[in-house]
């Protein structure tokens, strides 16, 4: 793992850039550029984080070469009918050792499903769950700082159902009276909440109650503050959602997979709704990598490492803004934070890619009520989850915070 100088503590990438190099020097040399780049960037997209070498070598191992469509025996008691193929003891053991873990991290008896290949993947299935094509949806806008998959009109959400949208009030917080009026008078079969762009505590109780109240059920995209959930660092959806889905290589620093948990009664609906529904055979060497993840969710050098994540995310927020800068939601409770651009005659788009000529990587994207296109944007999105896996502290974001104003002042010129 690099540290915050860029220094790796182990030669495990070397060692594999250059066995891949003796098969494939094209291919071998691309991944070494791509090692570099991030052995050498500051890396602040919130979306993004550093796995160990031990969940990397899980998902290089020769998991990746059994087929093992179904689920593991033990689920047969859910109505399941088993695995599809034979030689699946092993990692039926693995999948079930994941399942445990997962519900171990978050303390719950919600059933849990550890196939979805990706977070998107899991959302689709859930939605699978809850509502039928044509259905309505309600969730949370996309330019106020939804994911695509809350609705957008280019994917399958937006494709498939009805999607109907609350947003933020004047401040840039989810307007939850808005929330409820678009409840009571749509009635949609699934309220969606979770976001890949909001700085501040989601209300899961309250979406709960509304949901009830209308007769919805309530899915939760937990993808960004999964891991400061299962740290005790934000309020926890257990309870309140009958759905809930996540990525695990976010907050969680785990691969790149999703999960889907849900209220023990939807168990079996959720486990058809990802195979034979939604996708074939599991990656179960992803798996094993999640598993591996699980297992460091429960330490306590995790826990401080997000509790260590907000921290650093307020002091850069707050960098900012004795900066003068405009921050939407005026701060943050959580990993991330956006800086509004609509005062200046430049793009999020183009602060991204100036940043990126000197080292710094975060993402563009839309602000509430944003003028500009989602090519252009008002706004960037920054976070702090990578850094802080490489060592960051309070005082290093603070600085880095005043590179990123020099850039922006040389811009204003």
């Amino acid at each position: 793992m690099f540290n915050k100088n860029g220094k790796d503590d182990s030669d495990y990438n070397i060692k594999n850039i250059e066995f891949i190099k003796q098969s494939s020097e094209v291919v071998g040399s691309l991944i070494e550029k791509e090692y570099l780049r991030q052995k050498n960037n500051i890396e602040l997209i919130a979306s993004e984080n550093y796995s160990s070498e031990a969940v990397l070598a899980a998902c290089g191992s020769c998991l990746s070469w059994k087929y093992a469509e179904g689920y593991p025996e033990f689920e047969r008691k859910t109505g399941n009918r088993g695995r599809y193929y034979g030689g699946t003891d092993f990692v039926d053991e693995i999948e079930e050792y994941c399942c445990d873990k997962w519900k171990e991290v978050f303390n719950t008896d919600y059933h849990v499903n550890v196939q979805p290949h990706s977070g998107s993947q899991a959302n689709f299935s859930a939605y699978k769950v809850a509502a039928m094509p044509g259905d309505t949806v309600l969730s949370f806008s996309l330019d106020n700082g939804g994911h695509l998959t809350h609705g957008s009109s280019v994917n399958f959400s937006g494709k498939l159902y009805n999607m109907v949208f609350y947003g933020v009030d004047d401040n840039g917080f989810i307007d939850m009276d808005d929330v409820r009026r678009k409840a009571e008078e749509y009635k949609p079969k699934l309220i969606v909440a979770g976001a890949s762009a909001y700085s501040r505590i989601i209300d899961f109780e309250l979406f709960g109650k509304i949901a009830k109240d209308v007769g919805a059920m309530f899915m939760v995209d937990m993808a960004h503050i999964a891991g400061l959930i299962a740290a005790g660092c934000h309020p926890s959806p257990f309870g309140h959602a009958d759905l809930i889905t996540t990525t695990t290589h976010k907050t969680l620093r785990g691969p790149r997979g999703g999960l889907i948990f849900s209220k023990p009664e939807l168990a079996k609906k959720v486990d058809s709704a990802v195979f034979p529904y939604a996708q074939g055979g599991p990656l179960e060497h992803i798996i094993a990598g999640k598993a591996i993840c699980a297992e460091e969710a429960l330490t306590d050098d995790y826990k401080a490492y997000i509790k260590q994540v907000v921290k650093n995310s307020k002091a850069f927020c707050d960098e900012f803004i004795k900066l003068g800068y405009k921050i939407v939601t005026g701060g943050t409770d959580n990993h991330l934070f956006m800086i509004d651009l609509s005062s200046f005659d430049f793009s999020g788009r183009d602060l991204q890619n100036e940043l990126d000529k000197i080292g710094i990587t975060l993402n563009k994207n839309m602000i509430p009520n944003d003028k500009k296109t989602p090519k252009e944007t008002s706004g960037v999105r920054i976070g702090t989850a990578p850094m802080t896996t490489r060592g960051y502290l309070e005082d290093d974001f603070v600085a880095v915070a005043r590179k990123i104003d020099e850039k922006i002042k040389e811009m204003s010129k």
